[in-house]
């Protein structure tokens, strides 16, 4: 039975000895000391080892069903909601206005990453409404707002995102859901979705919809796109629920993984719609929640590996296999634990050194969005939209390689399903299709935001880059993290130059390296993460730490990966400079 505990102890060293929260400017950093925190992520770490965890595989082995028209989750899922709900989890990082706890962003990315490793699936039912509330925050009238916030911040109510359609999916321009003008100032919604995640169960009172669709009339296109509030149930002046609405599930997706999570065919038959921002403006206003989705499902792909790591480690210890090269290590014993040997020993390097480096990647993101959204800082604005797709579709591509590495340790047991590695593969590879999928992040990153302001954001994490390197190196034992992330970066800065210079006259030759250049640039950040972390721990041994394992082990998966990850950027530069003849050598009949 595989088991997950929460990694309370990383995060605690991230969060406090490498981004230094308390010492932060961003209003709320300061009440982040690490008691705080350490009770938070402790609490956080229990309901998600003890309670979400023993019921992913029940998920996995249940599904959904739909019934007469109601979806029923997989049993003990509703029992666990009312938990989460109970302790406020859903809340934490939500306006207090609202009846949220008002923490920062990045102490509730911390607990989300427990709460999708444990249970991915589970765990999508409130982070989905968590970016729907967002999205009405952010755009929503007073009264929109007083309507429909505290019940979705508490998850009495849930929240949903419907934009593909069957015929159209990146290419939302071509949608067909058209939404009417009524003389109340409403809409009558009409159109299919699919593809809904959490778009119909039965743990809430109430599903609040956030549909694109189109009013006759408007511009062609994605222009002529807008977002409305559709509820499952209207709701009344006084707040109570009122008669159903034309919304229904008419089918649930069967799907490779997420089986816990309802995946729904929508169908709007007239239903009753409240714009949602302005007419024709609904891709800016969706983009609220899909850009907090996306970081969401970066999150996923950190936590399924992480889940995946722990069991596979733990496998690697126990299961006795062979001999060791070197001499037995287990003389009393039949054979030596699989871990004494060097390939599966670098099958779990590559594994922590991606799951350590990708966390700290993933809450440095959140911090951006804090000091963006807390202190209106628009550099971190900036640099968060830069690294968006970078976090998306690095992350989620790794992190689902991760998985696969870690099902390797276990041989022909990683293919049997009581083990559990099938399902962490099976649940990560959505999360490099979802909200965009990894190619169309590739071709955000380098078609839009190295552009971006004129190229202002990339500068600045180059010279961020710079000024750790000039700084760092001067710490005495830094060199050897310090060096290769300098090559690291310089590959990264020569091939933003080669989309700057073939990116007009040659498109294809810029766009055939998009992938490669997300990669590329997922390399340099991770080896900045572990440039940063490896300065922590020394400055932690140096102080005379009470655990100095545990600061030294951080040294050592810092070597790994500067020495057998981070030079893959040189990889990736080959690759795009190869340009776009290989890529484009056969037509399109041809192939």
């Amino acid at each position: 039975m595989p088991s997950y505990t929460a990694p309370t102890k990383d995060m605690q060293f991230i969060l406090h000895d490498v981004l230094k929260l308390s010492q932060g400017k961003t209003p709320g950093y300061g009440d982040l000391d690490r008691d705080f925190t350490a009770a938070i992520l402790e609490e956080a770490g229990k309901i998600a080892s003890e309670v979400l965890a023993p019921l992913n595989p029940v998920g996995d082995t249940h599904g959904c069903r739909l019934e007469n028209g109601v979806v029923y989750t997989p049993p003990g899922f509703k029992d666990a909601f009312q938990q989460m709900k109970d302790n406020g989890w859903p809340g934490i990082d939500m306006p207090e206005d609202f009846g949220g706890q008002g923490m920062p962003y990045v102490l509730g990315t911390a607990v989300g990453e427990f709460f999708s490793a444990a249970n991915q699936a589970f765990t999508m039912y409130q982070g989905l409404t968590h970016g729907a509330a967002s999205t009405i925050l952010a755009h929503g009238t007073e009264a929109q707002k007083a309507t429909y916030l505290h019940k979705m911040v508490a998850c009495d109510w849930t929240g949903t995102m419907n934009l593909t359609e069957p015929h159209c999916g990146t290419d939302l321009g071509l949608m067909r859901t058209k939404a009417e003008p009524q003389a109340d100032g409403s809409y009558k919604v009409t159109g299919q979705k699919i593809f809904i995640s959490a778009g119909e169960h039965d743990m809430a009172e109430n599903i609040i919809h956030l549909v694109l669709a189109k009013i006759p009339g408007g511009p062609e296109g994605i222009k002529g796109v807008s977002l409305f509030i559709v509820p499952k149930f209207l709701v009344n002046e006084d707040g109570s629920l009122g008669p159903r609405n034309g919304v229904s599930c008419g089918k649930i997706e069967e799907k490779m993984g997420i089986h816990g999570n309802a995946t729904c065919v929508m169908n709007y038959d007239g239903a009753t719609g409240y714009l949602l921002g302005e007419e024709h403006k609904g891709m800016r206003a969706m983009f609220t929640m899909m850009n907090e989705a996306r970081l969401g499902v970066g999150m996923q792909g950190v936590a399924q590996a992480e889940i995946a790591f722990q069991n596979a480690l733990a496998y690697a210890r126990d299961r006795l296999q062979g001999r060791d090269i070197t001499g037995p290590k287990n003389p009393d014993g039949p054979a030596d634990p699989l871990i004494v040997h060097p390939d599966i020993r670098r099958n779990l390097m590559e594994q922590k050194s991606f799951v350590e480096g990708g966390r700290a990647f993933l809450l440095w993101g959140a911090t951006l969005i804090d000091a963006a959204h807390r202190s209106g800082d628009a550099e971190a604005d900036g640099l968060i939209s830069l690294m968006t797709p970078v976090i998306k579709g690095f992350l989620t591509d790794k992190g689902f390689d991760m998985t696969v590495q870690a099902q390797q340790v276990y041989g022909g047991h990683g293919y049997i399903e009581e083990w559990g590695m099938s399902q962490y593969a099976r649940d990560a590879r959505i999360a490099m299709i979802y909200e965009g999928a990894n190619g169309v992040q590739a071709l955000d990153l380098v078609g839009r935001k190295l552009a971006q302001d004129g190229g202002k954001h990339v500068m600045a994490f180059f010279e961020m880059v710079k000024t750790f390197c000039k700084t760092a190196g001067e710490t005495q034992g830094m060199a050897e993290f310090v060096d290769p992330l300098k090559r690291a970066s310089k590959d990264l800065q020569t091939a933003a130059m080669y989309f700057m210079q073939e990116g007009m006259k040659n498109p294809n030759a810029a766009l055939s390296g998009s992938y490669d250049f997300m990669h590329l640039f997922g390399h340099v950040c991770l080896g900045l993460m572990w440039a940063r972390m490896a300065e922590a721990a020394q400055a932690a041994l140096a102080a005379g730490t009470d655990d100095p394992e545990f600061h030294r082990t951080k040294l050592a998966t810092a070597r790994f990966y500067m020495a057998r990850q981070l030079p893959m950027t040189a990889t990736h530069l080959a690759r795009i400079q190869s340009g776009a003849e290989p890529v484009m050598a056969l037509d399109a009949a041809n192939f």
